[in-house]
């Protein structure tokens, strides 16, 4: 479909009710979904979409603005706005203990990760429960995004006790492979997974829209005698992630 098709003032009311942006926001969500706007595609100009549709450029704006939140379209600054790569879904099994980076790996998928904070700290209330704590003990906490093939995945924040990792600057890849190297990689793990919705900083870091759909997961790791050392909480975004459990019937 041309663009001259695409942006009219009849496929703009076509949208149903509700404000002008939404109508639009709608339009341009229908285009890219339909395909009519593939991966890469560029959008007009908010100059020449407005004069096609009739609308003011505040309206496009608007509409445009909540797309690029979304992680939708993509802004570049000089060349213009794009249709955003889609986002490949990620099947990750429940029974296996293993890393971002190496779950990544398996599926051919280039892994990297964004540090937000590598430090050492006195534990908060919560990792002194949790990691079997005292006061005057401390934990490492490592804050990354974890990204793959470019596209943010998750918001990994990591407590483990400092006596294990007491530098969390030499962790610079796989968190499991550094703890390896000191003899304290955890062998098991127990897992909670929760429904929430990302807050600000979190939407911005996962290019997603604030309130978005997200996996909240809870990982506390074991060592082989069965001491705690990894005290995770995760945000995955909805729509990357596939949790996935083998069941067994019971043995009567």
């Amino acid at each position: 479909m041309s663009v001259s098709k695409l942006f009219t003032e009849e496929s703009v009311a076509a949208m149903g009710s509700g404000p002008l942006y939404v109508r639009l926001r709608r339009l341009l969500e229908d285009a890219i979904s339909g395909g009519a706007l593939g991966e890469g595609a560029a959008l007009p100009t908010e100059r020449d979409i407005a004069e096609l549709t009739g609308l003011s450029r505040v309206t496009v704006r608007r509409a445009v603005d909540d797309l690029v939140k979304q992680g939708r379209l993509i802004r570049r600054h000089g060349s213009g706005t794009f249709v955003a790569p889609s986002v490949s879904r990620v099947e990750q099994s429940l029974s296996l203990l293993t890393s971002f980076t190496e779950d990544m790996a398996r599926r051919g998928l280039s892994a990297r990760s964004e540090w937000l904070e590598r430090v050492v700290v006195a534990p908060s209330p919560d990792e002194m429960m949790v990691l079997g704590l005292s006061v005057g003990d401390t934990v490492s906490r490592l804050e990354r995004l974890r990204i793959a093939d470019d596209v943010p995945m998750a918001i990994e924040r990591a407590s483990i006790i400092g006596s294990f990792l007491p530098d969390p600057a030499s962790v610079t890849d796989s968190l499991y492979d550094a703890l390896d190297m000191r003899s304290a990689r955890p062998c098991r793990a127990t897992q909670r997974i929760s429904a929430r919705n990302v807050d600000e900083r979190e939407a911005k870091l996962l290019k997603v829209a604030p309130g978005e759909a997200a996996l909240y997961i809870e990982r506390v790791s074991y060592l082989p005698n069965g001491r705690v050392i990894e005290f995770t909480r995760s945000i995955y975004r909805g729509d990357a992630y596939d949790f996935v459990a083998e069941l067994k019937i019971p043995e009567r």
